[in-house]
């Protein structure tokens, strides 16, 4: 069994690693009072910056949560690693050959290095088979979105070939064990053996902000497979798809230099803004946009109020967009920096549009944006949308004509033309500005639409009253 790092070591690769730099790859750093850095708290939630970072004396503290200690702690908290692993890490990162009590080279570490390890061999082994004959589909589809070698080599994009144990015989010759590869994720095991998870798909590696491969994500390309249009590796020691971006690795400096970051639907989405110019742009993995995926850019955007940063959504016209626009909408209250929303013409996602109209069109697709700030709403959806498709709107969009939008609660709601609602609008929203769960109500409007049947009107003096604070009803043409 291996022992202990030696303490010298320990103390060497500490001394050695700039840890405003380590925690500048987590948090948006700029300069404070003489010698420290500032940014937001990756620990707890908060719009002003209270975590301070002291290189000289190379250890963090944040004022608003108490949280504080050397690289090795932050690095411990931040990616779930014991204190070996942290070290081990960082050792690599530096290129240090770490030296053991019991002595020997650097041993096999714990679960999640070796889990690491494969997903780096898994990685290359998936780069090398796109180049064999058997991945022929797998070339013709990213050229047919417009993606050339060049562009595959960038993303790290491989091909899983359609044996049942490619990849399953790859890596035990290197080493690996099956037990190690189940719990990595690259395999399952079954009663007759192992075989591989990802067969006869397009593979993209995903990589978190210090550019290790988590993960993967894959596209079916046959006919004859059975399974999801997309299958993303599963939950692991390593991966967690509600606090993983992908893109991250490739966007994380631009977005701390830009303050900006640019969130869409897929990773050709990605792929294609990066290759456009457009290099904040990051992606989830097979989940929707959650709290996690807020917290991990907010630690790369400052919270200065004189320079704001901003995140802008980019979102397919269909009922699944919508319905990823509402969500997101919610959830913008929660972000350090201004929200916006970018709809590319007649409705197209940033790789149609590149494909269709070149890397200019995705650029000004995402200039061309518009905030969420009353909602997604009034004339900005229109605005956003109404040089882009016939009729002023997307299909989807043209299904509905009434837009309730209001500042307070946030919130918004299609509701149908041909609805009731609309001829009992007065005290519709009187009702709906009087209730606490405002929210609440929203939801069920829907529901109750097409049963309210001859609602009385609200006096003359109620609309008055009510005038500067109701939300507001627009016909969009």
């Amino acid at each position: 069994m291996a022992g202990k790092i030696k303490a010298r070591d320990i103390e060497e690769v500490k001394t050695r690693v700039n840890i405003a730099d380590v925690i500048g790859e987590y948090v948006s750093l700029r300069p404070a009072s003489a010698g420290s850095l500032k940014g937001l708290c990756p620990f707890h939630d908060e719009k002003s910056p209270s975590f301070n970072v002291r290189p000289a004396q190379g250890f963090y503290h944040c004022f608003g949560c108490g949280e504080g200690g050397d690289v090795y702690k932050f690095i411990q908290q931040l990616d779930q690693l014991s204190f070996t692993e942290a070290v081990e890490k960082l050792a690599s990162r530096i290129g240090f050959e770490l030296s053991y009590e019991e002595g020997g080279a650097s041993p096999e570490t714990g679960q999640k290095s070796r889990v690491l390890e494969a997903n780096s061999a898994a990685a290359l082994f998936y780069q090398e088979q796109l180049m064999k004959d058997a991945a022929i589909p797998g070339r013709e589809f990213l050229k047919g979105r417009g993606f050339d070698k060049a562009a595959a080599e960038q993303f790290g994009i491989g091909f899983a070939p359609k044996g049942w144990n490619g990849l399953f015989d790859h890596l035990t010759k290197k080493g690996f064990t099956i037990e190690e590869l189940v719990t990595a994720g690259l395999v399952t095991k079954s009663d007759r053996g192992a075989y591989d998870k990802f067969r006869g798909r397009l593979i993209w590696p995903i990589r978190d902000t210090t550019s290790q491969v988590i993960g993967f994500g894959a596209r079916k390309l046959f006919d004859d497979d059975q399974g999801p249009k997309y299958l993303n590796t599963s939950d692991t020691l390593v991966y967690h798809k509600s606090q993983v971006l992908y893109g991250i690795d490739l966007a994380k400096k631009d977005i701390s230099k830009q303050q900006r970051v640019v969130v869409v639907e897929g990773y050709t989405d990605v792929m294609a803004c990066h290759l456009a110019g457009v290099t904040t742009a990051v992606a989830t993995c097979g989940t929707a946009f959650g709290d996690d995926h807020i917290r991990i850019i907010n630690r790369m955007l400052s919270a200065d109020k004189d320079i704001p940063a901003e995140v802008i959504f980019t979102f397919d016209p269909d009922a699944a967009g919508q319905k990823a626009a509402m969500r997101a909408f919610a959830d913008s209250a929660k972000f350090t920096a201004q929200t916006f929303v970018a709809v590319g013409p007649d409705g197209l996602d940033p790789c149609d549009l590149r494909t269709a109209k070149g890397d200019e069109a995705v650029v000004a697709m995402i200039e061309v944006k518009n905030r969420y700030s009353n909602s997604l709403s009034s004339r900005n959806w229109q605005n956003s949308t109404s040089h882009q498709s016939k009729g002023g709107l997307p299909r989807r969009v043209q299904q509905h004509r009434l837009l309730l939008a209001s500042k307070t609660p946030q919130c918004v709601l299609l509701i149908p033309a041909s609805s009731p609602v609309g001829s009992t609008w007065t005290a519709m929203t009187s009702l709906l500005w009087s209730m606490p769960q405002a929210r609440a109500l929203v939801s069920k409007l829907c529901q109750i639409c097409g049963r309210i049947r001859n609602r009385p009107r609200s006096s003359p003096e109620t609309a008055k009253r009510h005038r500067k604070t109701r939300p507001k009803l627009q016909f969009l043409p």
